[in-house]
């Protein structure tokens, strides 16, 4: 067996493990962190030195989301070992091919460009390019990589359909079940294994293939919590309900494969707070620590010409402090040319030997490295100040919350009662799709046949990011129904459907293009915006019909206490905000058939006294909340923008409830 010499540890001296229940630590270390997670989890790990290893429902086939791009990639190279292709065949990109997703051939590259195959697996696995991935696979054959797969003992690891074309499917069945892809932890930890031992392919074709994993841009997985400069091979995959992440990383204790694979995970959120993504750099954090308990030492660093990351950020700092006159080195972590001379400079101000590369003589004529700007202080300045302290909280006012904003308002007057920051612009969420849904039931109030209209979901309501309904391009269903996909499990991809289906009957927003004033979608986009300003909400722009996060795409607490009163008049309105779940029959193309269920985000429903309105998460807006509940006969309107969790939204607005119905019986 040829052993691939991928990377190396130098200079690290190591405590070997004690073997004595060491894999009972590890499996104390990692337990916890998967039991505790909202969803179902899937996870592989192995020293690929001492062979140590921990599973976790290792064997159950899961979905990969854009991780089986892996397979694939190992399916193009056993082709060129074999002859069949070559990596420098030119795969030609049309139109046609462009699908959404990541990438970046559908927004950067013009029709008839042609590129190598083998830098269209470099897309495939850097930067997920889910285009270049369906002309590789075109290229090879779809079926080519499950019959590799199953020839080496991994059923379980098959791609079923090209990217975003769900009808190329060669085993709809199991698209249906899993997306993409599927594998388990253990096919995948078990195929990094071969790909490390250099035994998959060729030793050659194993260096090139780990080269394409070691460029993966994503690092909010594995690499995330790992020491700064660990090298990572990996490939991550993404949807609404699926985060995966495999690996090699390089560790001082030797080489530690990982996958960690999750499904139906409660938080769909996008961004680096996702509690799946943030599962996988934990696991992948303790079985680090777990294989590199203690480092006893270790070389001193040596930076030079490109070398990055953070410690030159540190130089580059401290050379434009320390020289007279300062270089002004530009901080960008990137030890160039620039940063060298600079070096250089400084070794001869010190009269130390002028080599441009910065080792311990030089590190030591430093002195203590400027990190920020300004500069953290000396530890003495720090721990002999004398911090003021704010007066005890006084016992009137409002509670406290997380929140940014909050607004209060009369229920049946409309009038404001209290606020903090309740003019202030902030992100919405989907607390968006408030409007979206005012704009349908306005149309509805005028001809109630409108909910009976059937909507034929699209490959772009299909394809939005985010929360969903779960319905899949090329089924339908009535617009009545719709409504309940759009309020209930806040469906982006429904958001988008309605905005197609209505959008035409609206004029486009002054001054749009041509493209844009065609796409019904952006005028229906644009009347959100006029009735925004029809219902007098002054600091409200709507970028998008859902509330993902969208350049000024804005509203305030103020101005959705609006909104929803506007909408608490709708009697449907109030039915379908009101509702905590809702079944529903889909039709497919050739009248298929099947059953949705659509719950509630909002946890106050199941509290007796109230009965709406919608929530809202992003990274930018935090978790939101616009709510109605009533004591009696007495109704307010809540609204809380940007508080700390999700949790918290709701007792942000529970106990704001509480003081606000408490202040009403005082004046009563």
């Amino acid at each position: 067996m040829t052993r691939v010499g991928y990377w190396t540890a130098v200079g690290i001296l190591l405590v070997p493990l004690n073997a004595i229940g060491a894999e009972s630590k590890l499996e104390r270390r990692l337990k916890p962190l998967i039991q505790r997670h909202k969803g179902q989890v899937g996870a592989a790990i192995k020293n690929l030195r001492t062979g140590e290893s921990f599973t976790w429902r290792a064997d159950e086939p899961m979905p990969t989301a854009s991780l089986i791009k892996l397979a694939v990639m190992v399916e193009v190279y056993r082709q060129v070992e074999k002859k069949r292709i070559d990596l420098d065949d030119r795969l030609r990109l049309d139109e046609k091919d462009k699908v959404p997703g990541s990438g970046v051939l559908r927004l950067y590259f013009s029709k008839g460009t042609r590129l190598p195959l083998r830098d269209a697996v470099r897309l495939m696995m850097a930067v997920s390019d889910n285009t270049a991935t369906n002309l590789v696979l075109d290229h090879i054959g779809l079926k080519a990589t499950n019959t590799t797969m199953q020839r080496l003992g991994h059923p379980h690891t098959r791609i079923h359909a090209k990217v975003f074309r769900r009808e190329t499917s060669i085993d709809p069945e199991r698209s249906r079940r899993f997306g993409l892809g599927s594998t388990s932890a253990t096919e995948m930890v078990a195929l990094l294994e071969a790909l490390h031992s250099g035994d998959l392919v060729s030793a050659e074709a194993c260096v090139e293939m780990l080269a394409h994993l070691g460029a993966c841009e994503s690092t909010d997985r594995i690499p995330r919590y790992l020491p700064t400069g660990t090298k990572v091979a990996h490939k991550t995959g993404s949807v609404a309900r699926v985060r995966t992440d495999a690996g090699i990383i390089d560790s001082p204790a030797g080489p530690i494969a990982i996958c960690v694979l999750t499904a139906e995970n409660e938080d769909r959120r996008w961004g680096p707070e996702n509690a799946a993504g943030r599962l996988i750099a934990n696991v992948a954090r303790a079985a680090w620590l777990h294989f590199n308990p203690r480092v006893l030492s270790r070389e001193p660093v040596t930076l030079d010409l490109g070398a990055g990351g953070w410690l030159v950020e540190a130089l580059q700092r401290t050379l434009n402090t320390r020289l007279k006159p300062s270089p002004r080195l530009s901080v960008d972590g990137q030890f160039g040319q620039g940063t060298r001379g600079a070096v250089l400079a400084f070794q001869k101000s010190r009269k130390l030997a002028a080599t441009g590369s910065v080792g311990p003589s030089t590190w030591k004529a430093l002195g203590t490295l400027v990190t920020s700007d300004p500069p953290v202080p000396e530890p003495a300045v720090i721990n002999n100040e004398q911090l003021a302290r704010r007066p005890a909280d006084g016992l009137d006012g409002p509670p406290h919350v997380t929140c940014r904003a909050w607004a209060i308002a009369d229920g049946r007057t409309g009038k404001l009662l209290w606020q903090h920051d309740g003019d202030r612009r902030l992100d919405i969420a989907s607390t968006t799709k408030i409007m979206t849904a005012y704009i349908v039931l306005q149309l509805a109030a005028h001809d109630s046949s409108v909910l009976d209209q059937q909507v034929i979901f699209s490959q772009r309501a299909d394809a939005t990011g985010g929360s969903s309904a779960r319905i899949h391009a090329g089924e339908r269903l009535s617009v009545g129904e719709l409504l309940y996909g759009l309020m209930l499990p806040s469906g982006n991809d429904a958001s988008v459907a309605l905005g197609e289906h209505f959008g035409k009957r609206f004029k486009p927003a002054p001054g749009d293009d041509e493209k844009r004033a065609a796409d019904p979608l952006w005028r229906f986009v644009a009347e959100m915006n006029r009735t925004a300003q029809h219902l007098g909400m002054s600091a409200t722009h709507y970028g998008n019909t859902h509330g993902l996060t969208a350049k000024n795409h804005l509203s305030s607490a103020g101005d959705l206490l609006r909104l929803a009163q506007a909408g608490w008049k709708i009697k449907r309105f109030r039915t379908y905000v009101g509702t905590r779940q809702h079944g529903c029959r889909l039709t497919g193309p050739g009248g298929r058939q099947r059953n949705v269920v659509w719950r509630n985000t909002n946890r106050l429903l199941p509290i007796s006294g109230f009965d709406g309105v919608k929530t809202g998460t992003t990274s930018a807006a935090g978790a939101c909340l616009v709510s109605t509940g009533r004591r009696g006969d007495d109704r307010l309107f809540v609204v809380v923008l940007g508080s700390a969790a999700s949790a918290a939204r709701y007792t942000d607005a529970r106990n704001l409830y509480r003081w606000a119905w408490s202040q009403r019986l005082d004046v009563k």
